[in-house]
């Protein structure tokens, strides 16, 4: 079958009676101004012939291409891949599309990606929890950092260290009095992480001295690895915090195998909140992460612009499930 003729902007102009440069006013929404009528009858074309604008050179003689760039520390992390959607549902709302794509947790490969996206021409970048402090001094276009506080540009994050002690502190209010900690390395400057300094608040407050730390990467891996060394420790705790769904999820497996019970033996607790928790086993109380709102203001942001650059901080929601004793 012969190919279909696209239809053009001279179809449209004729069959509305108007010329070219009206059309024009029409799609690109300036920059004159149209009579009502007149851009009913533009619109009415459009409709009628299946016109479709190219939406790229539309989008460069605007001087946007109304597109962010997203990028992540591991597209196969289901916090991020849920924190993605959340973006893209926020983006597309606005008319928006969202490019994503992961640095693997490399700050290079994430100086690159940087780069990348920006020869893409994108409106707006979303780091979620940067590597390093990466060099934005030449990228010329707003920057909002997710789930870490970036010196130069606007920052939404979780309540990283007041969900921590409400986890922890209900873990006590179970009777737990040796919890132990699962978590990642040192924070910038050899820092402890924030969820970290939550669960030592939780455990003085109750007049309790720290469980066993057990320091791994925020992997299934990493939370399996860790979950034997707590299970080996000298003083073996009653309860586990883990500061990451994945790591949880390691850690139930290392339990299961040691031939305990969670949470008869031993009670589990995590950080983040995905879906994944819910079909754990048991399933995971978690300290879940307001995705939804983040997204929201982190493209609001991006669009409407701000007057300063803040680090915003948003509360967290504790879910009780079975793996603490509820």
């Amino acid at each position: 079958m012969p190919k279909a003729t696209p239809i053009t902007r001279n179809d449209v102009a004729q069959y509305a009676g108007v010329s070219t440069a009206v059309v024009s006013y029409v799609v690109n929404e300036g920059p004159r101004r149209v009579a009502p009528q007149t851009r009913d009858r533009v619109l009415e074309a459009i409709r009628v012939l299946g016109y479709r604008p190219n939406a790229t050179a539309r989008a460069l003689r605007m001087g946007t291409t109304r597109t962010f760039g997203l990028i992540t520390p591991d597209g196969g992390n289901p916090l991020f891949a849920e924190l993605a959607k959340a973006i893209d549902k926020e983006a597309s709302a606005r008319g928006y599309v969202v490019l994503q794509t992961s640095a693997d947790g490399d700050p290079v490969t994430e100086q690159a990606k940087i780069a990348e996206l920006l020869v893409r021409q994108v409106s707006g970048l979303l780091l979620v929890a940067p590597t390093e402090d990466p060099d934005l001094t030449e990228v010329g276009i707003p920057v909002i950092a997710i789930n870490r506080v970036l010196p130069t540009v606007s920052s939404v994050r979780p309540q990283y260290r007041a969900g921590a002690r409400a986890g922890v502190k209900h873990l006590i209010e179970h009777g737990h009095r040796t919890i132990g900690l699962v978590i990642g390395g040192r924070g910038t400057g050899g820092r402890a992480p924030e969820r970290e300094l939550g669960w030592r608040d939780a455990l003085r407050q109750a007049g309790l001295e720290d469980g066993p730390i057990a320091r791994a990467r925020f992997s299934r891996q990493g939370g399996y690895d860790a979950g034997r060394e707590l299970l080996a420790a000298t003083k073996r705790p009653t309860a586990i915090f883990a500061s990451s769904d994945l790591q949880a999820v390691g850690a139930l497996r290392a339990i299961h195998e040691a031939g305990l019970r969670v949470p008869d033996d031993i009670a589990v607790l995590a950080f983040d909140g995905t879906a994944e928790t819910e079909y754990s086993w048991p399933p995971l109380t978690v300290v879940r992460q307001p995705l939804d709102r983040m997204a929201h203001e982190a493209v609001s942001r991006l669009i409407d612009g701000e007057d300063a650059v803040q680090a915003l901080t948003y509360p967290t929601d504790l879910i009780l499930r079975r793996s603490c004793g509820c």
